[in-house]
């Protein structure tokens, strides 16, 4: 259902309004730019406090102009993600668009319905006019670095999919962050296609501290399955120890857990990260912390006075991590890179921060974007 907007264009949220139609509510909100460019306002049904919206994108991969990334350009086939993980630096992402970092990121999804065809052009087109050689100087692509592409809402609506079947067609290679066994179902595409690294995130097996902080993501150890699945079918797979909280899963013996049961389940590698909190995300986290562990206020309001922890705090953290990963036996990710090649584009580029990559950049539809990810290549 599509209805006519009137008024001027503009590269931001226009306008939210909320109807009731025959009882059934009714989201109806407008983005121009590159994320939304035909005049129109897309309805989205609200599913009890969820609401999906369909949007339309000029441009599904996104250029990552920054020398600390990794990688070269990102896709995310939404924004926003219906895990809801209350430290999620993605939050931030949301008020770009005139939205809120709180409740409003896990419950407001917008879904790139043509995230694929948009794609296929873009690919298409880097061959038409510098042929194969183009795409061979496209670099690394990371599917994943402001939602997670296999939350929910893919089950149904098949965007991740679509993009890899075109990742697939054009043979470029990419890596993959997510927190969700659903990926198994695309084991047909990702089989063909050019994987370097699937990563799953994980930082906890404590089924009390995992569903207060990640309300709606899968297990802790169907994320595991999923990595020893995905090794058994050829499929470099490992877990990032992401983010590492502090008073929560910074103790050797939470770590430890954790690195272990990767182990037994194969993973490949292993990457650890300490949490950061950008302003808008420190504010909806620290409800969370305040709810479910208020002697831990004090420590949180002394380490992060700004997005990342002191370094010294951060170093020996991670250090204590690093020992960890060595002692179970697992491949850091700059080794696994370096045993398949992957070196100039995995590994070249160092962080100064002690957290972990990121940076602002410019993301979908020329708005300014947190594009952080936990990776800790610097050991």
């Amino acid at each position: 259902m599509w209805i006519k907007a009137g008024g001027s264009v503009r590269h931001s949220l226009l306008r939210q309004i909320v109807l009731d139609l025959g009882g059934q509510p009714l989201l109806l909100s407008g983005h121009y730019g590159k994320v939304k460019t035909n005049k129109c306002l897309r309805v989205g049904v609200a599913m009890g406090r969820r609401t999906l919206e369909r949007v339309v994108t000029k441009q599904t991969l996104n250029r990552v102009r920054s020398a600390y990334m990794p990688f070269s350009w990102s896709i995310n086939p939404y924004r926003g993600c219906s895990h809801g993980c209350s430290y999620c630096y993605a939050r931030a992402t949301h008020t770009y668009l005139g939205m809120d970092a709180d409740d409003t990121f896990q419950s407001h999804i917008l879904v790139k319905e043509n995230a694929a065809a948009a794609l296929d052009r873009q690919l298409a087109e880097m061959v038409r006019k510098g042929g194969e050689r183009a795409l061979r100087g496209l670099g690394l692509v990371t599917v994943g670095t402001a939602t997670d592409p296999y939350q929910p809402a893919e089950a149904k609506m098949k965007i991740t999919r679509g993009c890899l079947e075109v990742l697939a067609k054009y043979g470029v290679p990419f890596t993959l962050t997510t927190r969700s066994p659903l990926i198994l179902r695309d084991l047909d595409v990702l089989v063909r296609a050019r994987v370097r690294a699937i990563h799953m995130s994980i930082n906890t097996l404590d089924p009390v501290l995992w569903r207060r902080l990640e309300p709606e993501s899968p297990s802790p150890l169907k994320r595991l399955e999923a990595v020893a699945t995905l090794v058994g079918q050829g499929i470099r797979a490992g877990i990032f120890l992401a983010p590492i909280l502090p008073g929560l899963t910074d103790s050797d013996e939470v770590m430890a857990s954790v690195l272990r049961a990767a182990k037994k389940h194969d993973a490949q590698f292993a990457v650890a990260s300490m949490l950061r909190l950008a302003p808008d995300v420190k504010q909806w986290y620290m409800r969370t912390i305040q709810a479910h562990y208020p002697e831990l206020v004090p420590l949180y309001e002394e380490l992060y006075r700004r997005t990342n922890p002191p370094a010294a705090f951060a170093a020996k953290t991670l250090a204590r991590a690093h020992a960890w990963i060595r002692r179970m036996g697992i491949p850091f990710y700059r080794e696994a890179a370096e045993k398949d090649g992957m070196r100039s584009s995995l590994a070249a580029d160092q962080s100064d921060e002690p957290g972990g990559y990121g940076s602002e950049g410019i993301g979908e539809g020329g708005e300014k974007t947190t594009e952080s990810v936990q990776l800790q290549l610097h050991f």
